[in-house]
Formats: C-alpha cells, sequence, structure tokens
C-alpha cells in the first residue's frame, strides 16, 4: 500500500470519530439526565423563590423597627417631661399613672371600649356597602352623576358635630345615633376611592370585553372590580379610621358608655390618668382595624405593585 493512501486513510478515520457535543446530557440508567444538570434552577422561568419563614420574619421586623422606635422616644420624651412636672401632672399624668388607671379600671374600660368598637365596625361596613354602590351608581351613570355627586359633596362639608344633637332627637339615646354619624364620617373616602378605581379601567379592556360577548356584570366583576381594588382599599383604610372619629362624637352628645362617653366625665373630673387612657384604646381600635383592612388588601391584591417586596416606587 503506498503511502498516500495510507494518509488518506488516516484522515478518513479521524473525520468519522464522532465530537461529543457541549449540549449532550449525559444520562443515568433509566435515560433521565444526569443530577449534575437536572437540579440547576430553570432559566428564565420568572418566578422568584418563594420567602422562606425567616425571610418573612426578617421583613416584618424590619418594617416595625422604625415606628417601634418612635413609639419609644415618644414615650420617653412623655415620661422625661411628666416626671420632671415641666406640666402639672393633673393635666399631663406620668405613664406609670395612667398604666395603673388602666388596670385598676379595666373591666369598665373594656366594657366601654366594645361598645365604641361595636359602634366602628358596623358603622364602617355600612360605609363601605353604601359607599360602593354610590360610586358603581355614579361611574355607571352620566345622569346619576350629576344627581348624587354634588349632595355627596354636600353631606361631607357639614360638620358632624353639628347634626349630632339633630340625630340625637330623631333617633334617641340608643346605639342607633352614634352608628348613624360613624356611616356619614366613613361614607365619603369610599365613595371617592371607588368612583376613581371604577373610572381608571383601561378603555381598550372594555372594548375587548364587550367585543369578546362579556355582559356588563360579567365585565364588573372580572375587569372593573378588581381594577378598582388597589383603589378603594386605599378609601377604606381611611374610611375606617374616620368611623372611629363617627362613633366617638356620636358618643359625645347623649350617650351613657362608650370611650366617647368616658372621655367627657374624664374631662369634667380633670381625670387626666382616666383621659389619657381613654385616648389609648381609642387609638388601638383605629390601629387594629388599620391592620386588618391591610391584611385583606393583602390577600385580596396581592399582584399590585405596592404588595410586592422590593418594588421601587421612584424611577431614579
Amino acid at each position: 500500500m503506498t503511502e498516500n493512501s495510507l494518509d488518506s486513510r488516516q484522515a478518513a478515520d479521524r473525520v468519522a470519530v464522532p465530537t461529543r457535543s457541549p449540549l449532550d446530557v449525559p444520562a443515568d440508567t433509566h435515560g433521565a439526565p444526569s443530577s449534575t444538570v437536572a437540579n440547576q434552577p430553570e432559566v428564565g422561568s420568572g418566578r422568584p423563590p418563594r420567602p422562606t419563614v425567616g425571610r418573612r420574619a426578617a421583613a416584618v421586623a424590619d418594617s416595625l423597627w422604625r415606628p417601634a422606635l418612635v413609639l419609644v422616644a415618644f414615650f420617653l420624651a412623655w415620661w422625661f417631661v411628666a416626671a420632671r412636672e415641666y406640666v402639672p401632672n393633673y393635666l399631663v399624668p406620668t405613664p406609670g399613672q395612667v398604666w395603673t388607671t388602666m388596670t385598676d379600671q379595666w373591666s369598665e374600660l373594656a366594657r366601654h371600649t366594645m361598645v365604641t368598637l361595636y359602634e366602628t365596625v358596623l358603622g364602617f361596613i355600612l360605609a363601605a356597602a353604601l359607599g360602593l354602590a354610590t360610586a358603581v351608581a355614579i361611574a355607571y351613570s352620566r345622569t346619576l352623576d350629576k344627581a348624587l355627586y354634588p349632595i355627596v359633596l354636600f353631606a361631607q362639608v357639614i360638620p358632624k358635630i353639628a347634626i349630632a344633637p339633630l340625630l340625637v332627637v330623631w333617633f334617641g339615646l340608643g346605639l342607633t345615633p352614634k352608628i348613624i354619624l360613624a356611616v356619614l364620617i366613613a361614607f365619603f373616602p369610599v365613595v371617592i376611592s371607588g368612583v376613581a378605581g371604577l373610572r381608571s379601567t383601561d378603555p381598550e379592556l372594555l372594548d375587548l370585553s364587550a367585543t369578546m360577548g362579556a355582559g356588563p356584570w360579567r365585565t364588573f366583576r372580572k375587569i372593573r372590580f378588581p381594577n378598582a381594588l388597589p383603589h378603594l382599599m386605599a378609601g377604606l383604610k381611611v374610611a375606617v379610621t374616620l368611623a372611629v372619629v363617627g362613633a366617638v362624637v356620636g358618643e359625645f352628645v347623649g350617650a351613657s358608655e362608650g370611650l366617647g362617653y368616658v372621655l367627657l366625665l374624664a374631662n369634667g373630673n380633670l381625670d387626666a390618668p382616666l383621659l389619657f387612657a381613654d385616648l389609648i384604646l381609642m387609638s388601638a381600635i383605629g390601629i387594629v382595624l388599620f391592620v386588618l383592612v391591610e391584611i385583606a388588601e393583602a390577600l385580596l391584591i396581592p399582584w399590585h405593585a405596592s404588595r410586592r417586596a422590593g418594588v421601587s416606587l421612584t424611577t431614579s
């Protein structure tokens, strides 16, 4: 065999040998990919890993330490001013005096707190239902918009403390006037936020739903209402705190129980520790109800940008 034929056969053998592609995945006995490749995280899946319990606890702690620090600084300043008697103790008691009054009269204060809480919750629920119904009517009808919107605005600008005696004359000394005042004060933010949310729906989505044969109720349930929820929840968080104010204002006139009634008694007797304890309980009601609405918002609209952790609110 000549030398040229040997060289050509060796070259052909080198070409016939298959080269291993870097994309080839070694398989196990069952034909599955090797664990070194299969266990790699999926690239471009778009789903961030679910936060662990430790990360959630760290996020909660990170969101709470700043207001806790401000609260501690406030109580330290309060204690310093009251302990040094820069202001007389019959006007500004020490935190210890307030705590003693709260523990000694807890059973009575708890009873009055439950009365105010009942008035606030019932007034808030009625205000939310009536406010949402009014917002839907205003958003869907131009005639009702022009007819109801001025009346809603007129009812809002009337001082509620001015009509409280009139409500007592009309409905007596029971819980009804307090609940009505809570509804009147909490009603306006729900209407405004509901109208803003319902009108913020993209018209192209409405046209698309109409093209696909969706009726008004289905469009409202699937498009308009979910799109309005961020605005509506913001209004509900404002309304739930105002409902506390409405219930207390109603208790200022013709009441025999409730935190507003206790506030009047403490003010008339110059009982500053009881007055401060009463104010703390009022604030606690508002804070607890606000947190509950915040939790409901997190459950209803977890997809919204304001509910996602790590989303920057600025463009810089």
